[in-house]
């Protein structure tokens, strides 16, 4: 989930700050700051886009904090950090699947994983074939207001889509992961308690 713009105790300087002495004096420590910070969100987010490709989804957070680096200096806080974060790694995700696009069926064989293992095991396994049925674009938008909690404009930042074009995938793929749930819920409420 979303993490405060200070450290994990509520210290620490703000990404404000961190962003503006990495732009000022290129500080490698206020960077590694960033990155610890947002890392663990950013890998997970992947690893759900990737369909449980582990190494893929690392490999496209390092390319994401890359990316970062080079063009911090370009950023100008016109949306938050954590949404420019990730905007550059939804765009990574996009460019990987557009040179490997036959590859994706491949992917899509794996399993997601899920980040609460201990939460109805068999609940979150239908969860996550649930989402992997929806369309990519309703899965991430899905995924990014449900499971990140942005704003609809946040999301439509992040996926550079109109908001109205967001707002239509997030409400169609809330409706087809409540029909195929409703499926899951109906086969378990007959079972004996």
């Amino acid at each position: 989930m979303w993490r405060p713009l200070t450290g994990a105790e509520g210290v620490g300087p703000s990404d404000e700050e961190l962003i503006s002495r990495v732009q000022k004096h290129d500080n490698r420590h206020a960077f590694a700051v960033l990155v610890r910070r947002y890392q663990s969100e950013i890998r997970n987010t992947l690893r759900r886009f990737t369909r449980g490709n582990e190494a893929l989804a690392d490999d496209l957070a390092q390319e994401t904090f890359v990316k970062i680096h080079r063009y911090i200096g370009d950023f100008r806080g016109e949306s938050s950090f954590r949404t420019w974060i990730y905007q550059v790694a939804y765009r990574c995700f996009l460019d990987e699947q557009r040179k490997h696009r036959p590859d994706t069926e491949e992917v899509a064989e794996h399993h997601l994983v899920t980040e609460e293992p201990h939460e109805g095991e068999a609940f979150m396994r239908d969860f996550n074939r649930a989402m992997a049925m929806l369309s990519d674009e309703q899965r991430q938008a899905v995924h990014f207001s449900l499971q990140r909690g942005f704003a609809h404009p946040e999301i439509a930042d992040i996926m550079n889509l109109p908001v109205g074009t967001v707002k239509t995938h997030i409400l169609r793929g809330r409706n087809k992961l409540q029909e195929l749930l409703s499926e899951w819920q109906e086969e378990n409420s007959d079972e004996p308690r």
